[in-house]
This record gives C-alpha cells, sequence and structure tokens, in this order.
C-alpha cells in the first residue's frame, strides 16, 4: 500500500519539488495525495499542479484566530486520509490540538543543527556565533517550536568567506537530501515515534538524529 501523503507549503516549495522527484523513483512507497498552502501566490502550488497533484489554498487572513484556521486545515488534509503530514516551510505556528491530532504522522525540516537556532534567521546566527558547523534537521513535530524528536540531520561546515546567503545555499542542497530520506523511511515503515523518541528501524535515534556529514 501507496503511504498517502499531505504537504503543507507557504513559499516557493523547493523541499516540495525535491519530494515529487524523489517519490518518483522506483520502490518509493510516499505518494503526495495533495499540496496545501496558505498563501495563493505561493510557486510551490504550481510545482505540484505541474506534477499532477491536487492543491488547495486555506488562507490565513480569512479566520478568526489560529484555532479556526487549523480546524479547517485538519479538515482539509483530512479530506485525503494521509498517513503522514510534511511540513515544507510552511509559516504557520501550529495549535496543540493540530499537533496532537497529527502527533506521530507530522515531519518538519529546519534549517539549524537543532536544538540550536529555533526560529529564524538560522544562518545568520550561526555565522555571528562564529560556528565552525551549521546544517539542517528533519523532526517529529510536538507542541515545542521547532522541538520534537530529531530524525536526521545533515551537517554542512561554515567556510571562513561564508555569508548568510551563501551558507543558506549549501544547506538548502542538504535539505533537499534529508527530507525525501526521512519521508521515505516513514513511508516504508521504517521510521516511527514511540514513547522512548524516534525509532529507526525498531533502534532509538541519537538526540541528534541519523547525522549524515558532507
Amino acid at each position: 500500500m501507496p503511504c498517502k501523503v499531505v504537504v503543507l507549503i507557504s513559499g516557493s516549495g523547493s523541499n516540495l519539488q525535491a519530494l515529487i522527484d524523489s517519490i518518483a523513483h522506483d520502490g518509493n512507497p510516499a505518494r503526495i495525495a495533495a499540496v496545501i498552502s496558505n498563501r495563493a501566490d505561493a510557486y510551490g502550488l504550481t510545482r505540484a499542479q505541474n506534477a499532477g497533484i491536487a492543491t488547495a489554498v486555506l488562507d490565513h487572513k480569512q479566520f478568526d484566530g489560529r484555532e479556526a484556521f487549523d480546524a479547517a486545515l485538519v479538515e482539509a488534509i483530512d479530506a485525503h486520509q494521509p498517513d503522514l503530514v510534511v511540513l515544507a516551510g510552511f509559516m504557520r505556528i501550529l495549535s496543540p490540538g493540530f499537533v496532537q491530532h497529527y502527533a506521530g504522522r507530522l515531519l518538519n525540516i529546519h534549517p539549524s543543527l537543532l536544538p540550536k537556532y529555533k526560529g529564524l534567521h538560522t544562518h545568520q546566527r550561526a555565522l555571528e556565533a562564529g560556528d565552525s558547523e551549521h546544517g539542517c534537521s528533519v523532526h517529529f513535530v510536538t507542541e515545542e517550536l521547532d522541538g520534537g524528536p530529531l530524525v536526521v540531520q545533515a551537517v554542512v561546515p561554515v567556510l571562513a568567506d561564508d555569508s548568510a546567503e551563501s551558507l543558506a545555499q549549501r544547506v538548502h542542497l542538504q535539505e533537499h537530501r534529508i527530507y525525501p530520506l526521512a519521508v521515505r523511511w516513514f513511508a516504508e515503515g521504517r521510521l516511527r515515534l514511540s514513547a522512548q523518541g524516534a525509532l529507526l528501524d525498531d533502534q532509538v535515534l541519537p538526540d541528534s538524529g541519523h547525522l549524515i556529514r558532507t
């Protein structure tokens, strides 16, 4: 049975494109059932339409508060009966009720080596701290912002002449590598969330998740 995935986006959808491309490979049981955006102008909607994937727009500004928007979002997602919900640049803080509804089947990617640099401007913050390494993380979503058990992290070296933009470009490349990997693990039944944390092949992953160095 294919693993039905709904992807939530707000912008260009480069991670969505990486997922679309990876699912085209033989033997990947993941199938993107729909792409939902809170912005009608998100280019990721075009990427989805070009791939023949159903799309929907829910403008958060049309709702009276976060709970009302999240309730409508749950309804739109559940219409597709997904096994997994993937946040791919979805720029909304989700309510506890939403997170609980999808507990164990909600993944996010964040452009830092969590738990470092939760929130925004991660690349600039890594440079200002003088870090020698930076990267990105895929994690299960819990009620803690950019918290939740880590699944996989990709580490990139910080170069002496890096700007926030050049560092972001290299991290983006790794995002497009590790997010499809995590989604495939989940789709294959190898990855799941337990009371002990994230499990891969029934082994508890370390606090850093599965680490990939570039």
